[in-house]
């Protein structure tokens, strides 16, 4: 979610949702995720506190050189402690966190101490151990079959208009049609109903605990992979969120009460425009030819030969050089010949660029897996996966950097500050607010003014 997705739907708000809380919370419009944007590594830093440096989770997957393999990100790989294994680990909580997929759940919860909820392949919600009734009933009432051949409808269509998009079902093809409702406003209410159901079975905020709760919505991410962060579909995405939150906020009145909780709305990362079909062939990058590229231009020079490329980390064989920053430098400075390439950060510490973007590179770079170079492209050129549409994400940019961040609740007096902050303040400021210790290598810092101070 970008902060320009806030701005360019206002006028179609209704007045209990997103509008009510972007107007009366906290409002911080430039949050800046400063570091490669991924899902999972966005999803960790706003967990940890704590760039991709240290939390250690730098992309969705990268290369392990021991295992010789790509791997993807997970609990087990975080090197940093979660806020919500800090809350968890406080006497008389109870911590929850839903999620589209097991990986992203467990990788905010950072705990098995969190009762972790996210969508199997068959479209139901499932928990580690024994589920609750609760969740069975609702399993049962809500099948994934209801939305076979559902029409995705505009937010104030017409009578008789026709769909944005059907959920169209093929029996042969059913992992199809399990994207299409994941990467729709069908999949983003069943994350909220299941919210809903918690709030209403669990008690939250209504029992002698304090109650931590995240939702993971996971369809905007989903669909932005598709058709980029400009898409018609995505703004519509945007209002149908609004009206997912006004019915959020209706639970939550009803359930711990008006004054009884705080909500905090922070994006992970946004998106970039997908490339155009006429630009495509340009500006959607096969990363294989970026390591080709490089590889040659290695071995002509006798330095060493590229091991692997996992966008956007370069792994090399320096095995014949004593000191491998030469190699190194070598290598981005033949990455830079590829037309897609700008810029490039070494293990060594070396940047292409002595602006602002040093720190976003430094941000980014951990330094046994992200190889030995990081490269970037050039603005809104993407990872090119082979399906001839669609965007990649985790570049350095602000399309993909800058996201919204509100406070919400009767800790939070109304305001909108300008100022950038960053996503590392996320987790010290809720620490502060709940009252638990900021997890282990958090960096940011308590944003004081959220709280009136």
């Amino acid at each position: 979610m970008r902060q320009d997705h806030c701005d360019f739907t206002a006028a179609q708000l209704g007045p209990g949702g997103l509008r009510r809380i972007l107007l009366k919370g906290a409002h911080f419009p430039d949050c800046r995720h400063l570091a490669s944007s991924f899902s999972a590594s966005t999803i960790a830093t706003l967990a940890t506190g704590a760039w991709p440096a240290q939390h250690g989770i730098v992309a969705d997957n990268w290369y392990d050189r021991a295992a010789r393999s790509a791997v993807p990100a997970s609990q087990e790989a975080l090197l940093a402690t979660t806020l919500a294994a800090q809350v968890a680990a406080a006497p008389d909580t109870r911590t929850f966190v839903i999620g589209m997929d097991a990986a992203q759940s467990a990788l905010f919860a950072g705990t098995p101490d969190a009762r972790q909820f996210w969508m199997n392949p068959r479209g139901q919600f499932t928990t580690l151990g024994i589920p609750p009734e609760w969740l069975v009933e609702f399993n049962s009432l809500k099948p994934l079959d209801n939305a076979h051949n559902a029409p995705w409808m505009a937010i104030g269509a017409r009578p008789g208009a026709p769909p944005l998009r059907t959920l169209t079902y093929d029996a042969d093809h059913p992992r199809l049609f399990l994207d299409l409702f994941q990467a729709s406003p069908l999949g983003q209410a069943a994350q909220f109903e299941l919210l809903a159901r918690l709030i209403e079975k669990e008690r939250l905020g209504q029992r002698d605990t304090f109650d931590f709760v995240c939702l993971i919505a996971g369809s905007t991410a989903r669909l932005g992979y598709e058709t980029g962060g400009r898409s018609p579909l995505m703004r519509q995405m945007v209002l149908h969120l609004d009206r997912q939150l006004e019915y959020l906020l209706g639970c939550l009145k009803g359930g711990p009460g008006e004054n009884a909780f705080n909500l905090v709305l922070a994006g992970a990362h946004g998106a970039p425009p997908a490339p155009t079909p006429e630009s495509r062939a340009r500006m959607a990058v096969p990363g294989e030819s970026v390591a080709q590229m490089v590889d040659r231009a290695l071995l002509s020079s006798g330095l060493g030969r590229v091991t692997r490329y996992v966008y956007p980390f370069l792994y090399l064989d320096t095995s014949g050089s004593w000191d491998p920053e030469p190699v190194r430098l070598a290598a981005g400075n033949a990455a830079l010949q590829h037309p897609a390439v700008a810029g490039f950060y070494t293990a060594g510490g070396f940047c292409s660029t002595n602006d602002g973007w040093r720190e976003r590179f430094s941000n980014s770079f951990h330094l046994t897996r992200s190889g030995d170079v990081m490269l970037s492209y050039h603005p809104e050129y993407v990872e090119d996966y082979g399906q001839r549409s669609g965007v990649s994400y985790g570049s350095l940019y602000n399309y993909d950097v800058r996201v919204p961040l509100c406070f919400y609740g009767p800790q939070f007096p109304a305001g909108v500050f300008e100022s950038p902050v960053q996503s590392i303040d996320v987790a010290p400021t809720l620490a502060r607010a709940m009252g638990v210790a900021p997890p282990s290598s958090s960096d940011g810092r308590v944003l004081g003014e959220a709280f009136g101070e």
